[in-house]
């Protein structure tokens, strides 16, 4: 009774704010509560030494100590002081295909977030018009004979809104709102991903150059020995076995080396891929842990900051979030769904009068849907919202058991790293000077093969593992960077930075369409 004395545009306007009215409603379901970071104050089992053992005068030997609390610069790799590695990160930041898809992904759940706002928070308006000839015998009207043809003009707007009670709507938008959460952050960690392998990849082709060259120094000593031990053969002061084992050792080296060789290889391969290049197009430059220099203040996050700074723990958090909304969507689903549909328009047998005043219409209506019996449907999708909602709650406490699990084994890999730095580079040296002293008494008959042929594998043993030990201090402290989540907070600009000319084509036809 009271809708019939309303005018129609005041109609609306009711409809209007009952749209409005209903957003402020309770939603069903529970309130996301974020999690509580884990309650410790380490990272480790063991206290830690703030300054690491130094190896002075070979790469990776500097000093470094751990600065508690301190931030993460979002360029972090720019401590190493490497102008190459910093061109080469900057190129595949622009052109890294996956770090591309996360972006297009990031961007596509925002969308996804304004479609499910217009399309859940605002009633839906559409203009309709048409023209019907249409013939009709005049025993509709209840007469005996005679037909009537004509034309019907009509258009109206139609509004349809459903009221949104039980806050079923805004937990879909939650929940979309939480899948773009996802996506940013699988965003962030693509983009730490990829610099920190880029970090890696660089002193990997680094440390395979340098153990290719102290395997070529080795492999060219054992050669002049081989001549000079064949020379002696000839002389008779040395045995047959001896020329051949020696023999066997410049093979055995010469293995070595074309190991080295392949494995070069497929570590500039992969930083060409890495930059988004094809291996054969790339022009890497060739890294030299010589060029590297190891950051002197490590950065140390306070444990309750890790949870906030780990884009895998952000990302497994905003799950929590979307399961969470889901299950408000189901009990949502559960209870009475109310909508309200409304029109205004016109009806004319001829064009010119469509919009006189005898052509006026208009139409508002209101329903409700309480669902009764659907096999168990209803109820089934709320327990599986449910529990999806308790496996991503098991999977955020294994995202977090593993973010304080790296970050503990990179520290430890620093301290332990640093110590075996230290030791092998006195190995390398005692090992290089023993050799060098008994390959002397060789020469002068002082000394046996045997005693040459065991030092010269020893050096051999030291010089790779000093070289692996350098590479692996830098390795460390980038994976400790990695660990605490890279600093992205700190960063400016977006993770994907595609040159302009490269999206030219696509923004144009954007524009157009």
């Amino acid at each position: 009774m009271f809708l019939s004395k309303v005018a129609p545009f005041s109609r609306l306007h009711l409809l209007a704010l009952i749209c409005v009215g209903t957003l402020s409603a309770c939603a069903v379901g529970p309130d996301f509560k974020q999690p509580d970071p884990p309650n410790t104050s380490t990272y480790t089992e063991t206290t830690l030494s703030q300054k690491l053992a130094t190896a002075p005068g070979v790469p990776g030997g500097t000093d470094q100590e751990f600065v508690v609390g301190a931030d993460i610069e979002a360029q972090w790799w720019e401590l190493f002081k490497s102008p190459e590695l910093d061109a080469l990160i900057k190129k595949a930041l622009q052109q890294n295909p996956n770090l591309g898809a996360a972006d297009a992904a990031l961007r596509a759940s925002q969308e996804n977030v304004s479609a499910q706002i217009g399309g859940r928070y605002l009633p839906a308006i559409g203009l309709n018009g048409g023209v019907t000839r249409q013939l009709q015998p005049a025993a509709i009207y209840g007469l005996p004979f005679g037909s009537d043809t004509y034309n019907l003009y009509n258009a109206s707007v139609n509004v349809t809104y459903k009221l949104d009670v039980f806050g079923g709507a805004r937990r879909a938008v939650e929940g979309a709102r939480a899948q773009a959460e996802i996506a940013q952050f699988q965003l962030e960690g693509a983009y730490l991903s990829l610099t920190a392998n880029i970090v890696t990849g660089a002193v990997r082709e680094a440390a395979l150059r340098a153990q290719m060259q102290a395997t070529e120094e080795i492999l060219s000593a054992q050669t002049n020995l081989a001549e000079v031990t064949e020379k002696q053969l000839i002389i008779g002061t040395v045995s047959r076995v001896d020329v051949t084992s020696q023999r066997t050792l410049v093979s055995n080296s010469q293995v070595d080396l074309f190991t080295y060789e392949r494995n070069l290889a497929f570590a500039r391969n992969q930083l060409a891929v890495l930059v988004g290049e094809l291996p054969s197009n790339a022009n890497i430059t060739k890294f030299d842990l010589k060029s590297l220099q190891l950051p002197e203040k490590l950065p140390l996050s306070v444990p309750s900051s890790l949870v906030l700074q780990r884009p895998d723990v952000r990302a497994a958090e905003a799950q929590l979030k979307a399961t969470n909304a889901l299950v408000g969507v189901a009990t949502a689903n559960l209870l009475p769904q109310f909508n309200i549909t409304g029109a205004i328009g016109s009806a004319a047998l001829t064009s010119s009068a469509l919009f006189g005043p005898n052509a006026a219409l208009w139409s508002i209506a209101g329903g409700i849907f309480q669902p009764l019996f659907q096999g168990g449907q209803l109820l089934a999708q709320r327990r599986g919202a449910v529990a999806n909602y308790e496996q991503a709650v098991y999977q955020y406490q294994a995202t977090v058991l593993k973010a304080f699990q790296e970050v503990a084994d990179a520290l430890r890999a620093l301290e332990t790293g640093a110590q075996a730095l230290k030791s092998a580079s006195d190995a390398e040296r005692y090992a290089y000077e023993t050799l060098d002293l008994v390959q002397q008494q060789y020469k002068l008959g002082t000394a046996s093969y045997l005693a040459v042929l065991y030092y010269q594998n020893q050096y051999q043993i030291a010089k790779v593992k000093s070289v692996s030990a350098q590479a692996t201090r830098f390795s460390d402290t980038a994976a400790l960077f990695a660990a605490l989540g890279g600093g992205w907070w700190n960063r400016t600009g977006p993770a994907f930075q595609p040159k302009a000319i490269a999206n030219k084509d696509q923004n144009e036809t954007s524009g157009n369409n």
